[in-house]
């Protein structure tokens, strides 16, 4: 005679298991989607700091000069006034860089006709449009005591009793289609 042996295995069926990898792939999907967006939060927060720090670096460097003649990008960066993290290449060819990839200039040029070397400009360059909005409607001071001058989004060149920004403003001046977009902000 012949004995039969019950099996007590039990296990998972190949649906039930597909189901667990749907569960986990779309959880996985949303988790970088909120990645995703954190980081450009993070890089934009940056950017701000980045700006604020170096407007103050400048101003207070160039306090008991005449003019800011001497603001350039490359004396900027041989005075250490930027971050280290801002710094792309080395020696001469030195440059500064934004969070978004694109260059940062420095200058004595006016956006805004004021007079020749009485401010100076930062213009953050390579911007997507998310990116070039969120700076455009930051708040960058509406008193003369903030020192902005003239802020130049896109090719529109605002003036400070234009502070802050409108949304749409921002929206007109940041090409959706561009990575290129570019903000200039003028200080004295």
């Amino acid at each position: 005679m012949r004995k039969y042996y019950q099996s007590e295995q039990s296990g998972r069926s190949m649906v039930e298991m597909l189901g667990v990898l749907a569960i986990i792939g779309v959880l996985s999907v949303g988790g970088i989607a909120g990645y995703s967006k954190a980081m450009a939060k993070f890089k934009i927060n940056q950017a701000l700091d980045q700006i604020t720090t170096m407007v103050i670096n400048i101003r207070s460097t160039f306090s008991t000069q005449i003019d800011f003649t001497d603001a350039t990008t490359a004396n900027i960066i041989a005075l250490g006034l930027p971050d280290a993290n801002m710094i792309s290449g080395a020696g001469a060819a030195r440059t500064l860089v934004n969070p978004f990839g694109g260059n940062i200039t420095i200058g004595n040029a006016s956006v805004g006709g004021e007079p020749a070397n009485s401010s100076f400009t930062i213009t953050y360059n390579g911007l997507d449009s998310n990116a070039c909005q969120s700076l455009a409607l930051a708040d960058w001071g509406s008193a003369a005591s903030s020192g902005l001058l003239h802020m130049e989004v896109g090719n529109q060149v605002y003036n400070q009793g234009d502070f802050p920004l409108t949304v749409s403003d921002a929206v007109n001046n940041c090409d959706a289609a561009n990575d290129g977009n570019s903000i200039t902000w003028e200080y004295r």
